[in-house]
């Protein structure tokens, strides 16, 4: 009897502190006051003539501090155009004054979502849509698919190297189908990727918000052998329950940071998947994740208030302030939205920052690359 009840009593303590938590995040106060400190850049980055912006949540720091890597989903908002690939390059190089330097990938993507740039200076790109085909919108459940394309792509990542070429793929082609059996080194809808110090390898998946959606992170060796995975869909609070989670970013101590979009908050894991904390309201709806060297964490909210709607009171924009001030901090800085617009993707989806503390800030909605400079 007294194990049952110190059972009893455990149970309790954590659903007390599991209730404790969710009241907090429903408590926040929206962090829309900090003053911004930075100047908007618009058209820095120079295009090929006659190319426009598609949407663009992939932006990172070539590992000189001062060019910059983005991968463009070639105009629109999908490289899988009419049937076929975009004849587009995806992944593009600026150097310090926005001249396109290098760019590749053609053919290889339908949706290019997150990118890295590792320690040795190659480029890692996450596609997380494919190219099978599908149902119109409207039609029966058994009505004949469209024709199968020549070449399966999709819900991959892919290592390059500075210059272009492939080094690695992760990840089946078409990847896990919903309905199908999962291949767990496989994926569906992965959204960011990023390797630590010993080359070893951490994807986040999941795009979706609902009970069937994946929501796990993975993680992988230097030389993309499948070594363990956590996390599953849920509201949280609990540890491990992600929806959507989104960006990665490693601090000082080597703490995987992991921006659970859906669930207005980061969750702080170690480089074994051992839970270390949650919290972080204060920078709302986190799209976007990046950590400098000196600990100041720059966080992109492009839905407040638009994707979610709920969260009117917040406003988007990229809000920055010290890891070190720990999970309930002060947001000391905070980049606004300058849209006013009730609906869509807005604002800075992906955020980087160089070695000169200049800030890009990669857009879905508006399609475009900004740069915010000190005043």
């Amino acid at each position: 009897m007294p194990h049952v009840r110190l059972v009893r009593l455990a149970l309790l303590a954590t659903a007390v502190a599991s209730v404790a938590t969710l009241s907090a995040q429903s408590t926040v106060t929206p962090a829309n006051d900090a003053p911004n400190p930075y100047q908007t850049v618009e058209g820095w980055a120079k295009l090929p003539e006659g190319r426009t912006w598609g949407s663009t949540s992939a932006v990172d720091i070539d590992k000189d501090g001062k060019s910059i890597w983005v991968a463009e989903r070639c105009g629109v908002n999908s490289c899988w155009q009419n049937g076929a690939t975009s004849p587009l390059e995806v992944v593009l190089k600026f150097d310090a004054s926005g001249t396109l330097v290098k760019s590749f990938g053609t053919g290889m993507f339908v949706f290019p979502h997150g990118i890295h740039v590792d320690r040795d200076g190659n480029v890692w790109v996450t596609d997380g849509q494919d190219n099978l085909p599908r149902r119109a919108r409207g039609a029966a459940a058994d009505a004949p698919l469209p024709p199968a394309p020549a070449k399966v792509i999709g819900h991959q990542i892919y290592k390059f190297s500075p210059d272009g070429k492939l080094l690695l793929t992760l990840g089946k082609a078409g990847g896990n189908q919903p309905g199908q059996p999962a291949d767990p080194a496989s994926f569906y809808k992965p959204n960011d990727v990023i390797t630590n110090a010993a080359g070893e390898i951490f994807v986040c998946e999941g795009h979706d918000s609902n009970a069937s959606a994946n929501a796990r992170i993975i993680k992988f060796d230097k030389n993309g052998k499948f070594i363990k995975e956590w996390g599953k869909w849920g509201k949280g609070p609990a540890a491990g329950e992600f929806d959507q989670p989104h960006s990665l970013a490693f601090d000082s101590k080597g703490r995987l940071f992991i921006a659970d979009r859906g669930n207005n908050r980061i969750q702080i894991y170690d480089q074994n998947g051992n839970f270390i904390e949650e919290g972080w309201q204060q920078y709302s709806r986190i799209s976007g994740l990046w950590i400098d060297k000196n600990d100041m964490l720059f966080a992109a909210d492009s839905e407040s208030g638009s994707i979610d709607r709920a969260r009117g009171d917040w406003k988007r924009g990229i809000r920055i302030g010290s890891v070190k001030d720990g999970p309930t901090g002060k947001v000391q800085f905070l980049i606004p939205d300058p849209s006013t617009a009730t609906s869509g993707t807005l604002a800075a989806e992906g955020v980087a920052v160089d070695a000169a503390g200049n800030i890009y800030g990669a857009e879905v909605g508006p399609r475009a690359l900004k740069k915010y400079v000190k005043k």
